[in-house]
């Protein structure tokens, strides 16, 4: 086999290591190249999902904003801080006799609730599970 290759020049010799290192720097670019695609095919899957998040968080906000705005917010924002009375609506205001003497069995719109109202927290889980 010595035989076969013994007459070979040597520059055909340096031709043919010129084309080894030639096809060893095309697969390295090649390779380089897919890793470089990779990353960029990753930052844009990372930037679809921030831009999701971001958009989730856009329409959250919208919404807010617009239950913020709306009159029955500002109607029940008023209600609760500046004690406003809308024409034709009374307010009831309940003692703490009169909450102690609802009966807990007849549940008259809500009224046994009321009851507990006056309550510190742990009294009203004593009355739960230990009450009548």
């Amino acid at each position: 086999m010595s035989s076969r290759f013994s007459h070979t020049s040597s520059f055909t010799k340096l031709i043919i290591i010129i084309e080894f290192l030639l096809v060893g720097y095309l697969i390295y670019s090649l390779t380089k190249n897919v890793y470089n695609s990779y990353q960029v095919d990753s930052y844009i899957e990372s930037f679809k999902a921030e831009n999701a998040a971001i958009d989730a968080d856009n329409k959250q906000k919208n919404e807010d904003y617009l239950y913020f705005t709306s009159e029955e917010y500002i109607d029940k924002i008023a209600k609760q801080n500046l004690g406003l009375v809308n024409p034709g609506e009374e307010v009831i205001i309940l003692s703490s006799e009169a909450m102690a003497q609802v009966d807990p069995e007849s549940d008259l719109d809500g009224l046994s609730v009321a009851k507990y109202a006056g309550m510190s927290n742990l009294d009203q889980w004593w009355e739960f599970f230990f009450g009548n």
